[in-house]
């Protein structure tokens, strides 16, 4: 594996890091303004897998699928990040703090395909997003031959994002039926 794939490991890990840590100042220690400083930084780590990986391509380096998946994994981050907060923060308070009216709901039927369809706008924005720091890498490197795995990926992702479009589309169709 190389340089930039495990950076793409260690900044996931420090994007949940982060997480956990902002969550335990804010619940467990009581300091709210820590635990805000602390999710203010998971941008950061976005930041510094960028800023590797565009100075590994600038150095030379052909693109890999790892650093590809460093443009998708910004894309989700920045599209998805305050989202996965939120569902970070409500299951740490309901089931960490004991916070019993942070329960998280259960949706089912059009409510469900209505949360599913915003989720997809956002893997929508996560897509433009990734997509344009790949068509970047590629118009910075111009060297076809070096940037064949970021354009894979590309196509590989505008497969995942219309397989995604029809799983929306089925749950307005076949709604997700309540448990009984």
């Amino acid at each position: 594996m190389n340089f930039v794939a495990w950076m793409i490991v260690a900044c996931e890990i420090a994007f949940w890091v982060v997480i956990a840590a902002g969550l335990l100042a804010r619940y467990v220690l009581k300091l709210p303004k820590l635990g805000l400083i602390l999710l203010a930084l998971t941008p950061v780590v976005d930041l510094v897998l960028l800023i590797i990986t565009g100075l590994d391509l600038y150095r030379g380096a052909t693109a890999t699928t790892a650093h590809a998946i460093a443009a998708v994994y910004i894309g989700v981050s920045v599209a998805y990040g305050k989202s996965m907060i939120q569902w970070a923060d409500t299951r740490f308070r309901y089931h960490i703090a004991k916070q019993p009216e942070a329960k998280p709901v259960k949706r089912y039927g059009t409510d469900f395909a209505k949360h599913y369809l915003k989720g997809f706008f956002r893997h929508i924005l996560a897509f433009l997003i990734g997509a344009g720091l790949l068509a970047g890498l590629v118009y910075w490197i111009d060297d076809p031959t070096r940037t064949e795995k970021l354009m894979d990926v590309l196509r590989i992702w505008g497969a995942v994002l219309g397989i995604d479009f029809l799983i929306t589309c089925s749950y307005f169709i076949w709604p997700k039926p309540a448990k009984p």
